[in-house]
């Protein structure tokens, strides 16, 4: 196969990431990787490095909104010192329950997605505008949506219905699971020796937890939106369904438009909640460990509430799977924050889970469990890019 760049769009709430690839004749190489972060303020910042590190932009511009923020992208794409991409894939939170597979994107397909924009409100809109503004602005290039839903697709129905009414059951309502691009890439790197029994916890701003045998997912702790399962940043998680009634009741005692009460309840559960909402400080868990180290009781809260509910899920995947080879932890928290996992770790020794202090002492890949753990512990940071490009490459000779 020739030359084949390969641009992958990443986008966020608040950010939009990018990398292009060479994935011809089997090369997987990174060319460059950029980001514009803080859409929305006037402290955005636009950085592009190659393949060594080196910075080509770095910029500190005002980013109102979702179109400059693109156009940055854009500008920078068409003038760079590198091959213009001959495709792209787009991380796509979501399809709904009619867009499961991986696959080219055309104007029905974007509409479609569209429709189920409120299964990830905070992602499906930027993502549904930059496909589109690709198809404008590379017009000849092929598009492909990468889901973060499809390698939750092997979960059996007793994970993914609901115990609800029929009704909602027939309208998509059920469990889609979400990070599914970064477990696919930590099954990746663990190939030819995929553990048999194996958990991944993805930990960053949004948290989820995930039971995988034999390399397929059986559960997952997201559900019908990135909302659900593991406190997050600013993420309830799971949460008993009386509390949002609750909630709902008394938004409308001042807000007595039901969308409008539906659409502040939805700012209370995802941006005002979780870290943020507990500690009532910072939804950064950097933010929350100087703060407890300087005896802040409520960001000390938060911490705890977070490390104790993923230990929680982890004890249940244990017997989920009737046991555990191998625990992961991935995402910038759990690459990064040395202190939660040791604390998430701290009481699962009934488990076989046990960690060695110096090996867990330490950011980015290693082995962090003590020699006589019967369940091994490591932390593997994600490849997503790299798993996207895959498909693309994929789906482009199909």
């Amino acid at each position: 196969m020739p030359s084949l760049p390969v641009l992958v769009l990443n986008s966020g709430s608040s950010s939009i990431k990018f990398s292009l690839y060479e994935a011809g004749n089997g090369e997987r190489t990174r060319l460059f990787e950029g980001a514009v972060d803080g859409i929305g303020t006037d402290l955005g910042k636009f950085w592009i490095k190659d393949a060594n590190g080196k910075k080509l932009v770095d910029q500190t511009p005002a980013v109102p909104g979702r179109s400059v923020a693109f156009k940055l992208v854009a500008d920078a794409l068409h003038s760079c010192d590198f091959p213009a991409p001959a495709a792209i894939g787009h991380r796509t939170v979501c399809g709904g329950p009619t867009v499961r597979e991986n696959q080219r994107i055309t104007p029905a397909l974007i509409d479609e997605i569209e429709s189920y924009q409120d299964l990830a409100p905070l992602h499906t809109p930027i993502a549904v505008y930059i496909m589109r503004e690709a198809l404008r602005l590379f017009p000849s290039i092929p598009n492909f949506a990468i889901l973060d839903t499809y390698f939750h697709r092997t979960l059996p129905e007793v994970a993914t219905h609901l115990p609800i009414p029929s009704e909602y059951v027939a309208m998509g309502v059920r469990r889609y699971g979400y990070h599914g691009i970064s477990y696919e890439s930590i099954v990746y790197q663990l190939q030819p020796d995929v553990p048999g029994k194996l958990i991944v916890a993805h930990l960053g701003n949004g948290a989820s937890i995930s039971a995988i045998r034999n390399g397929l997912c059986i559960d997952t702790s997201m559900a019908l939106t990135p909302t659900g399962g593991i406190i997050s940043g600013s993420r309830t998680g799971d949460i008993d369904p009386g509390v949002l009634i609750f909630i709902l009741k008394k938004l409308a005692e001042t807000t007595p438009d039901a969308a409008e009460a539906a659409e502040k309840l939805e700012t209370v559960v995802n941006k005002k909640s979780g870290l943020l909402g507990v500690s009532e400080l910072s939804n950064d868990m950097r933010d929350l460990r100087e703060a407890i180290a300087a005896g802040n009781a409520k960001a000390r809260l938060a911490v705890d509430k977070f490390c104790w509910t993923i230990a929680r899920w982890i004890g249940s995947y244990v017997a989920e799977l009737n046991g555990l080879d191998m625990l992961v932890f991935t995402g910038g928290i759990g690459e990064n924050d040395i202190a939660s996992r040791a604390e998430i770790c701290s009481g699962l020794g009934a488990l076989g889970i046990v960690l060695d202090a110096k090996r867990n002492n330490v950011r980015g890949a290693a082995v962090i469990s003590a020699e006589n753990s019967p369940v091994t512990v490591r932390v593997i940071p994600p490849l997503e890019d790299l798993m996207i490009v895959d498909h693309v490459v994929r789906l482009l000779g199909e």
